[in-house]
C-alpha cells in the first residue's frame, strides 16, 4: 500500500530529505523539484510539499497519511492525530525575550506579541499570569522595540535575530523539532507500511547521530 506523506517545505524539507534517503525513498525527484509540489515516481511513496501550517490540514481531511512538520505547529494547532517520532532536526526553542529595560516582574498585566497565540496561552497559564496577546504574522521582533508589545515569545535557535534587534531571552518555554505524524485511520489501515517507515526513520535517525 502506498503511503501519502505531506512534507513541511522549505527549511525542514532540506533537513529531512537526507533521512528520507536513508529511509529508503526516492528522493530525487525532489531534489530536483523545479516548481513540482506532486511527487507520486516512488510506487511505495507519495509526497506532496505543503506549508507548515497546511500539512496537517491535509492530514485531518484524510487526504495524506503521514505529516513531517515541525512540533511548533502541533502545540499551536492542537494535533488530534498520532506523534509518532521526532525526527530531531530543526531543533531550536520557544522564547520569552524582550529589551533590556523589560521587568519580568512588573505589576500590571503584561502585552505579550507572538505569532503563537495557544503556547504563548498556555504558558502564562502554566505560571498563573493573565496577559493580553497580539497576535504578529511578521517580524514579532520589532512589537517591544516600537512599545506595541512589552515582550515576544517567538522561536529561536542560535538567538542571533534577538541580539541583532537588541532583545535579550528572559525565558525559556519549550523546545521544537520535526516530528512525524500518522492520520489516525491510516494506522489501523496501513499499520505495517507505517511501522516499517518508522524502523526505517529511526535507524536513519541513529546513523546521522554518530
Amino acid at each position: 500500500m502506498t503511503i501519502n506523506i505531506a512534507l513541511t517545505k522549505g527549511r525542514t524539507e532540506k533537513m529531512v530529505l537526507p533521512l528520507l534517503k536513508q529511509a529508503g525513498l526516492d528522493i530525487a525527484p525532489i531534489q530536483d523539484k523545479g516548481r513540482r509540489l506532486i511527487f507520486n515516481d516512488d510506487p511505495n511513496y507519495h509526497v506532496i510539499l505543503a506549508k507548515g501550517p497546511d500539512v496537517l490540514t491535509y492530514l485531518n481531511g484524510g487526504a495524506m497519511d503521514v505529516g513531517i512538520v515541525g512540533s511548533d505547529i502541533l502545540v499551536e494547532q492542537r494535533n488530534p492525530q498520532y506523534d509518532m517520532l521526532d525526527l530531531q532536526t530543526g531543533q531550536c526553542r520557544f522564547v520569552l525575550a524582550s529589551t533590556a529595560d523589560f521587568d519580568p516582574g512588573i505589576a500590571r498585566r503584561k502585552i505579550i506579541a507572538t505569532k503563537y497565540p495557544q503556547i504563548t496561552q498556555d504558558y502564562f497559564n502554566t505560571i498563573g499570569e493573565d496577559v493580553e496577546i497580539i497576535k504578529i504574522e511578521g517580524s514579532v521582533e520589532l512589537a517591544p522595540l516600537v512599545g506595541l508589545a512589552d515582550a515576544i515569545v517567538d522561536i529561536v535557535e542560535t538567538g542571533e535575530t534577538l541580539r541583532d534587534n537588541q532583545l535579550q531571552v528572559y525565558a525559556e518555554l519549550m523546545p521544537v523539532s520535526t516530528h512525524l505524524v500518522v492520520n489516525k485511520l491510516t494506522l489501523k489501515q496501513k499499520r505495517a507500511e507505517i511501522q516499517q517507515l518508522l524502523f526505517n526513520l529511526q535507524e536513519a535517525i541513529q546513523e546521522a547521530a554518530l
